[in-house]
């Protein structure tokens, strides 16, 4: 039985259902916040995952950041701690809106801040399309979203936190990879010893 412990940096843009999720998954979806306050630092969150197949579980501990452009780069000048957890981080998983362009398009943004900020060469991350329940509204189409997530060595998975649709898909898909990792590592570490 092993215990792994990452650490996954959530970030996109504000009102994209980042702390929602986050929320929504600690709490096993116990209830869905209508009404949130605007998130302009970190907040930790952290939930085991047990890992299929296996006694192994992932210890994951959320960090939920601001979206909005003023708050995160407030972070990055002030919160050396930020800098520190942000460097360290295991995992990432990047939110955008379904019905919002801009959103989608900031994601690029969000990763070269990730993995400029990292020291690591290859991260386990996911690409998550929230608020698939306003089907009418929505503006990104899911082809795109994913084709986009593969070219960056992405997962990528849609959810609808407010409908409780798959919200725990993209933390579980963070862990898996994670665990994976772990696991070819020691495969190598063993075969050269």
């Amino acid at each position: 039985m092993v215990k792994l412990a990452a650490k996954c940096i959530v970030a996109g843009d504000s009102t994209v259902g980042k702390s929602a999720l986050v929320q929504m998954f600690c709490n096993d979806g116990a209830h869905f916040q209508k009404n949130y306050t605007l998130t302009t630092g970190v907040e930790l969150l952290v939930k085991t995952v047990p890992i299929p197949e296996t006694s192994d579980s992932v210890e994951l501990f959320l960090f939920d950041s601001a979206g909005k452009e003023l708050f995160s780069e407030m972070l990055e000048k002030l919160c050396f701690s930020l800098a520190v957890q942000w460097e360290q981080s295991n995992a990432l998983c990047i939110i955008y809106d379904v019905t919002n362009e801009q959103s989608f398009n900031n994601c690029a943004k969000w990763l070269e801040k990730l993995r400029t900020q990292t020291s690591r060469m290859h991260m386990p991350g996911v690409l998550v399309g929230n608020k698939t329940d306003l089907i009418g509204r929505r503006v990104v189409e899911q082809k795109q979203a994913q084709e986009w997530a593969e070219t960056n060595g992405l997962e990528y998975c849609e959810i609808s936190v407010k409908e409780m649709e798959n919200y725990e898909a993209p933390f579980h898909v963070v862990a898996n990879s994670f665990h994976r990792l772990y696991k070819e590592r020691v495969e190598t570490f063993h075969s050269l010893v």
